[in-house]
This record gives C-alpha cells, sequence and structure tokens, in this order.
C-alpha cells in the first residue's frame, strides 16, 4: 500500500521532484499553470487536489497553483499522475 499525502509525503515528493526533475517541474507551470513564460519553478507543496510551484518570471518569484484532474488517493497515485502530466506537456 502506498502512502498518503501528508505533509512529510509531499516533502519528499517536492524535494526529490526539485532535486531530480526541475524540466518537469517548467513545464507544469507553463502549460498547467498557465505561465508560458515561466523561466525555472520549484514544486513549495502537494497535496490530493493539486501542486503548488513557486515559477521565476522575469526575476520575480510568482506563485502558481496547479490543480490535477482528480483527487489523488495516494502517493502512488501521485507518482503516475506527475509523470502523465509531464508525457502530456511534452506533446503540446
Amino acid at each position: 500500500m502506498s502512502d498518503p499525502i501528508t505533509p512529510a509525503i509531499s516533502d519528499r515528493i517536492c524535494q526529490h521532484m526539485n532535486e531530480d526533475h526541475a524540466e518537469a517541474i517548467v513545464l507544469y507551470a507553463k502549460v498547467f499553470g498557465n505561465t508560458p513564460n515561466a523561466q525555472s519553478a520549484q514544486m513549495s507543496s502537494i497535496d490530493p487536489q493539486g501542486m503548488n510551484l513557486a515559477v521565476q518570471i522575469n526575476g520575480e518569484t510568482v506563485p502558481i497553483r496547479v490543480e490535477f484532474d482528480h483527487t489523488l488517493k495516494d502517493s502512488e497515485d501521485a507518482h503516475h499522475t506527475l509523470i502523465d502530466m509531464v508525457k502530456a506537456a511534452r506533446k503540446g
């Protein structure tokens, strides 16, 4: 069984995404956060309904909320959903 998305799990997911998948976070901001001019982004938190990003636009940090298309059940669902979102973003 996978872990429910608690603040500790959110921190773990965000740390992993920020360290290993920075380009994916920028894609989330550009495509799903409706900020095509995003230069960089970090994932601040994730919860069952969405993720909060800190997006760099023209030297300013702008908070962006990206809602998921469904409520996440657990961390495994988050993993698969984030991968699916990257694939969708890359397709345009």
